[in-house]
This record gives C-alpha cells, sequence and structure tokens, in this order.
C-alpha cells in the first residue's frame, strides 16, 4: 500500500447537540485544533494505528495508539479513565461528586477524590497567578449573560446592579483547600463549574493509564484539547494545526509538529450575540463582569500537562494579547496568539513557541 497523507479534522461538535452547546464555554473551547496525520503506515510496514473514539463530558474524544498490538481492554480503560473525570466534575449530572460539593453548606469541609482535589488544585494555582482571570466560580455570571445552560436570556444586556451583585460573591477565593485532609470547603455561596479545564485532566488522566500500560506512542483528544507522546505512524512528531478564528468556515492558519506535551486553544469567534450594534463575546472576564472587550481572537498554549494549558488558554483568553505575551516570556510558557487587525488577523508568539513550528513535515 502506497503512503498517503490524511487531513484528519477533530471535529467534536458534529457529534454533539449544537443546540445544547451553542451558548456554553464547551463549543469554544473545542472547535479550533485539528489534526494533520501524515503518511499513516502501509498495512505491510511499521506498527498499526489503533483508534479509539466515543462520547465523554458533554464531547467526543478521540485516541491513537501506534503499537504493534494493542490488548481489548484498553479501549474499555481508556474510556474509564475518562469517565471517572465525567462522573467527578460533571456540571450536568445532578449528583456528581462537584455538585455535591456545590451543595455542601458554607463553612463545612468536602471530602474530595484525589482527581476533583488535583483539578481543584490545579484551578487555584492557574486563578492566583493569572489574577483572577481564569475563575472556575464564573458560572453564574455567564448564566446571567445567556451563555450558560441555566438561563436563556435572547441576548439581553444584564444590569449592572445584577453584574456587581454577583460580583461580591464570586472568586475562587471562596474555597479553601486543606491538603493535608483532602478537603474543600465553601466559605462563600461560590458554585463552581470546571468545565475549562475538566477535558483537559480528562485527557491527562487518560494519557496516563495509557503509558501505565506501556505505551508511548499515542495521541488523545477530548473536545479538542490534546495530549500527544511520541512519533506519529510515520516516525515524525504529531502534526497539529491550530484554525483560522473565522465564523463560517474552517481554514488552517498553522501547522505544529508536537511529540512530547499537550495542547489547548481557546477563542471567543464563534460565540456571542449582538446588542444595539456592540458585539458581546461568551469570554467573559470575571474580574470586571463583563465580555472581554480586547482584539485577541484565539490562543493556544502548549504545556507539560493538558489540564494546564486547558486553564491557560481560558486565563489568557481574558488577559488580552500583550498581557499574555509577557506572561509567557516571564515563564518560558509556548503561546501562539491570533489577534484581530480590520478583516484580518496578526500572528504572535512567545519565543518559546517558535521551536514547535519548525516540527513541522
Amino acid at each position: 500500500m502506497s503512503r498517503m497523507t490524511i487531513f484528519c479534522w477533530m471535529t467534536s461538535a458534529a457529534d454533539v447537540s449544537a443546540a445544547r452547546f451553542a451558548k456554553t464555554g464547551l463549543w469554544a473551547s473545542f472547535l479550533f485544533v485539528i489534526m494533520v496525520v501524515s503518511g499513516l503506515p502501509g498495512c505491510d510496514r511499521g506498527p498499526a494505528v489503533h483508534e479509539f473514539t466515543g462520547s465523554t463530558m458533554g464531547t467526543r474524544y478521540h485516541v491513537k495508539v501506534i503499537a504493534n498490538e494493542v490488548p481489548g481492554a484498553i479501549e474499555k480503560g481508556i474510556y474509564e479513565a475518562l469517565d471517572a473525570v465525567d462522573r467527578a466534575m460533571s456540571t450536568y449530572q445532578i449528583n456528581s461528586e462537584l455538585n455535591q460539593l456545590n451543595r455542601q453548606p458554607l463553612g463545612q469541609p468536602f471530602a474530595l477524590s484525589d482527581p476533583l482535589y488535583e483539578v481543584l488544585v490545579h484551578a487555584r494555582q492557574v486563578y492566583r497567578e493569572t489574577g483572577g482571570a481564569f475563575d472556575p466560580s464564573i458560572g453564574p455570571l455567564v448564566d446571567l449573560w445567556g451563555f450558560g445552560p441555566a438561563l436563556e436570556r435572547g441576548g439581553e444586556v444584564p444590569a449592572e446592579a445584577d453584574i456587581d451583585e454577583l460580583l461580591s460573591v464570586l472568586g475562587y477565593d471562596g474555597l479553601s483547600i486543606d491538603s493535608e485532609q483532602r478537603t474543600a470547603t465553601r466559605n462563600r455561596a461560590v458554585r463552581l463549574d470546571l468545565s475549562a479545564i475538566a477535558k483537559g485532566y480528562g485527557a491527562d488522566r487518560a494519557a496516563a493509564y495509557l503509558r501505565q500500560n506501556g505505551f508511548d506512542r499515542f495521541l488523545v483528544e477530548v473536545g479538542g484539547e490534546m495530549v500527544l507522546s511520541g512519533l506519529n505512524g510515520q516516525g515524525r512528531p504529531w502534526q497539529v494545526a491550530i484554525e483560522t478564528p473565522t465564523p463560517d468556515r474552517r481554514t488552517v492558519q498553522r501547522v505544529i509538529g508536537l511529540s512530547k506535551g499537550a495542547v489547548a486553544t481557546s477563542g471567543d469567534y464563534r460565540n456571542y450575540f449582538e446588542k444595539d450594534g456592540v458585539r458581546y463575546s461568551h469570554t467573559l472576564d470575571p474580574r470586571d463582569g463583563y465580555p472581554i472587550r480586547h482584539a485577541l481572537a484565539s490562543v493556544t498554549v502548549i504545556a507539560d500537562n493538558c489540564a494546564q494549558a486547558d486553564a491557560l488558554a481560558t486565563a489568557f483568553m481574558v488577559m488580552g494579547d500583550q498581557p499574555t505575551l509577557a506572561y509567557a516570556e516571564e515563564r518560558d510558557i509556548p503561546v501562539f496568539l491570533l489577534v484581530k487587525a480590520g478583516d484580518g488577523f496578526v500572528e504572535q508568539y512567545s519565543p518559546a513557541f517558535g521551536a514547535y513550528l519548525q516540527e513541522v513535515n
């Protein structure tokens, strides 16, 4: 069999109900990253590409493993790793561990499972380091603006007094975490939504499961967030494409190559409403309660783990291009930005991102 190049669009949204997610952050979090798998080996040369797909966390997951053989139990193990995260952190399952925490009386410690504890600690770190630009307690504010599942406002701008009232309650610092006891305590009536980090963490858990079973060449994608390891079927770094942030079509802006790490992308260009000639993005700044006003349209982050990449991508969309670049350069984080300029976009990226642009087939 001859070699060929296959463009594999990881369009998870095509497999879920648009009506259900069109007004949520989930929609915006998985439409921008696609996979380009180059030169898949023929049936008579090299290890095979084993693929597994399914549904989790209100979206789809895709896993590719490069190996001679993969035991049948691996597919079940991948699903169980992802399902454990979904059951712990779902906002749709009324008895999920997260929703139980959200109902816990104020001041009473809540015992955490290891997965939920790890995600809450990840979230706390990003919340603190970004000055609150990433805030898992923002859910009620998203609902108020009509972008969440709990409230349909039909594109209305909330009253300033209602925004101010919510801001007095919101803030991830309203949750205290006891690392010794592995408990969390709500000190204010915060309601947490971990959708901006849980998919990335789920990808990490599935990747950890594969490593534990001896696999080192794989791709795990959950709703657009990816963990990549080793080389693709052609023996080269996995090729990941970043979309141009246009609302009406899907085109490739850049392709990067990764053989280790995680990548996540966030943007504000497909979920918004207009009122009196003003465009209101679904990306809300939890620090002032209003949609972002800057020109950053898309941000892609590469990190050691996908939970961090997922959370940082959300935070950077709030912060804007110049604060993001300063933050990334200070911490040597690979970041790629697309900034609106007239009818097009200007590319900006941190020095650490340049190496990934060179790993393209």
